[in-house]
């Protein structure tokens, strides 16, 4: 019986969540879910300089309005938290050591200033720098500073399977004795990720292939500590439309950046997720479609092209599906973001429902309904077109037919609008355009009869009131 599936996400906090990490840690959890195994999240912040608090909230507030919750931690107890680096030092030690006394490590006194020096040479030369292995036989003096390197095997090569990309194979030519602990205990990557893979039992390690390098060296890591080497699936890059890195100037690459732009966590799932993994011509999948069908057999092993205009449509065909009431709730803190105070009110679902078909995102959505919760702002082009003088009777007679009216519904309102152009003998749309801009002070909205039923019988006449006075009325 094989063992229970494990795997773990594990960005630098030295910056937001960004998509390509997002794509990693949906994958590694669609695994675990699918398979009924484990999800680890581990923060990897040994680089000091760099991290920072505010960025591992940032991935955290990120994971967790994606949905993609872990299932471990060490406040154990609670809300598990994710393992932090800087909190296990004394754990990488014991691994150096270990290797230090199987022979399987060194300690290495050469200078930094050495060091530097042998590279700038090696490039002058144009060759690779491989650390000639200056301290290897030297013996153990922990009073000098020293960092600790790991002793390389002889090898000609070493070839590992990828579960993306098939075989990899890495000369042995290219590889060396690389610094697995510096001077002052912190491990480098290598070394700290191997440790805390074999720690936390991790038996497959899905990340982007911008690790595919340090593969070799870890395999070789795993073998010297003597654990079993995990599977390895290594993730192809995302593009932007230029074929070059996915950056900041093809849009916006932070998962917090669509939130705050009124993506549904939905959506941006079920597009980071087709980046490479596809199920049969399926486009939309829910969460629960994506954790029963995924697999790393259908993950593409070329790089994939964002497209910003393909996850507005995922967005929108995902706004669309939402249940009327649910979407209003979503649209909650966009609306007050926006300084409208909709809480509570009752029309709320029947706005979002108008606006669903229409709206791309739900800053979309408040945007374009502020007119139900806010005065006016009459659009210029708008008010110039429709709002002349010859709309004015066109408005009275609607306004007149409003006020008439015993009780305010669609079928009512239809035939007054019919009625009035008729009379005129104009078309309905000669009618109903001047009607809309001045109830919303614009040209594009939801049917007139749902601008006015939404908006109510009195704020209707005063907002005619005051298009009347626009055109002379």
């Amino acid at each position: 019986m094989s063992a229970p599936v494990r795997v773990r996400f594990a960005p630098s906090p030295t910056g937001y969540l960004h998509i390509g990490g997002a794509r990693a840690a949906l994958l590694n959890w669609l695994w675990a879910r699918h398979t009924g195994g484990k999800f680890i999240l581990r923060i990897e912040d040994t680089d000091q300089e760099r991290s920072t608090e505010d960025a591992v909230r940032a991935i955290l507030d990120g994971m967790r309005w994606l949905g993609l919750d872990w299932d471990e931690g060490p406040d154990v107890g609670g809300p598990f938290g994710p393992y932090f680096q800087m909190q296990r030092l004394g754990l990488y030690k014991e691994y150096a050591e270990k290797l230090v006394k199987a022979g399987k490590a060194y300690a290495c006194y050469c200078s930094k200033e050495d060091l530097d020096a042998q590279r700038e040479l090696a490039k002058a030369e144009k060759r690779q720098f491989i650390y000639p292995g200056t301290c290897r036989d030297l013996a153990y003096d922990p009073s000098r500073r020293h960092v600790i390197r790991f002793r390389l095997p002889k090898l000609l090569e070493l070839t590992f399977t990828d579960l993306v990309k098939g075989a990899i194979t890495r000369p042995g030519s290219t590889l060396q004795d690389e610094v697995i602990v510096r001077a002052d205990g912190v491990p480098l990557y290598n070394f700290g990720a191997v440790v805390d893979d074999v720690t936390m039992e991790i038996n497959l390690v899905a990340r982007g292939d911008d690790h595919v390098n340090n593969t070799a060296v870890q395999v070789l890591l795993y073998e010297a500590l003597g654990y079993p080497v995990p599977a390895f699936a290594h993730l192809p890059m995302i593009l932007g439309a230029d074929k070059t890195r996915l950056s900041k100037r093809h849009g916006a690459t932070s998962v917090t950046a669509y939130r705050d732009m009124g993506f549904l966590p939905e959506a941006v799932v079920n597009y980071l997720v087709r980046l490479g993994w596809s199920h049969g011509d399926q486009e939309i999948f829910t969460m629960g479609e994506l954790v029963k069908h995924f697999g790393f057999d259908h993950v593409g092993a070329t790089a994939s092209v964002f497209n910003p205009e393909k996850m507005v449509w995922v967005n929108q065909t995902w706004v669309k599906s939402l249940p009327p009431a649910e979407l209003a709730r979503r649209a909650l803190p966009y609306y007050r973001a926006a300084g409208l105070e909709v809480e509570g009110d009752p029309r709320l679902p029947d706005v979002a429902k108008a606006y669903q078909e229409r709206a791309k995102t739900l800053v979309d959505l408040v945007s374009q309904s502020r007119c139900y919760f806010a005065p006016v702002e009459m659009d210029p082009k708008a008010q110039e077109k429709f709002l002349g003088s010859d709309a004015a009777p066109i408005l009275q007679a609607i306004r007149d037919g409003i006020a008439a009216s015993a009780a305010l519904d669609a079928a009512g309102l239809e035939k007054l609008f019919h009625d009035v152009a008729a009379a005129r003998s104009l078309g309905l749309g000669k009618v109903a355009q001047p009607v809309r801009v001045a109830l919303t002070g614009g040209t594009a909205s939801p049917g007139i009869y749902d601008v006015i039923l939404l908006l109510g019988r009195e704020e209707s006449l005063a907002r005619l009131d005051a298009g009347l006075k626009l055109a002379g009325g």
